[in-house]
C-alpha cells in the first residue's frame, strides 16, 4: 500500500502563532494502486467503424498516407501499434486523385515474374489506365507496416471509382481529408 501525504488547513490552535508554516497538520490518505492499471486494446474491445473518403482532386501522397493512419487507427486514443483497431476505410472517385510533376510518365511500379530476367515495370500512367483503384491500393499499402499486421489492415481498405460504393449496409460515416491534415 502506498501513503501519500495531503498538506490540511491550519489547526485553530495554530492560527495565533505568527511561524504558521511549521505548524502545519499532516494527514495520512492512502491510495488504490490497482485502479491506475494502463489497458491496451486488443481485437475484443477495438472499436473499428466505417469511414468514407472522397479522394477527388486530392493529391495521391496526401490521401494514400491519411488512409494509412485511419486504418492503423493513429487518430485514436485507443491505440496499440500491435493490434488491428483501425478503421475500415472506402476510397470514392479513386479515378480523380492527383499525381504533381511529371509523376505520371516517370514513377514505375516495378514486378517481378520469378523467372530469371522476369523484371516487369509499368508507369503510374499505364497502372491508372488499367485500374485507377489500383494505384490508390498500391500506395497505401506502401504506408502500411510490412507484417502480418499490415495485411490484415490492407483488407480493411475499400477503393472505387466514382462516388457511388456498395457498402451503404455498414452505415460509413464520411470523413473530409482536408481537415484532418
Amino acid at each position: 500500500m502506498l501513503y501519500k501525504f495531503i498538506i490540511v488547513n491550519l489547526h485553530p490552535y495554530f492560527q495565533e502563532i505568527e511561524n504558521k508554516k511549521e505548524c502545519l497538520i499532516i494527514k495520512n490518505l492512502s491510495v488504490d494502486t490497482l485502479s491506475y492499471k494502463t489497458v491496451s486494446t486488443n481485437k475484443a474491445t477495438a472499436d473499428k467503424q466505417w469511414v468514407v473518403v472522397d479522394a477527388d482532386g486530392q493529391s495521391l501522397g496526401r490521401v494514400a498516407s491519411i488512409v494509412a493512419k485511419l486504418l492503423r487507427g493513429k487518430y485514436k486514443p485507443s491505440f496499440s501499434p500491435h493490434v488491428d483497431c483501425g478503421d475500415n476505410v472506402i476510397i470514392v472517385n479513386a479515378e480523380k486523385v492527383n499525381l504533381t510533376g511529371k509523376k505520371w510518365d516517370s514513377k514505375e511500379y516495378i514486378r517481378h515474374t520469378g523467372y530469371p530476367g522476369g523484371q516487369r515495370s509499368l508507369t503510374a500512367q499505364e497502372v491508372f489506365d488499367k485500374s485507377p483503384e489500383r494505384l490508390v491500393e498500391k500506395s497505401v499499402k506502401g504506408m502500411l507496416p510490412k507484417n502480418k499486421l499490415g495485411a490484415d489492415l490492407f483488407r480493411n481498405l475499400r477503393v472505387f471509382t466514382g462516388s457511388e460504393h456498395n457498402m451503404d449496409a455498414q452505415q460509413p460515416k464520411e470523413i473530409n481529408i482536408n481537415e484532418l491534415v
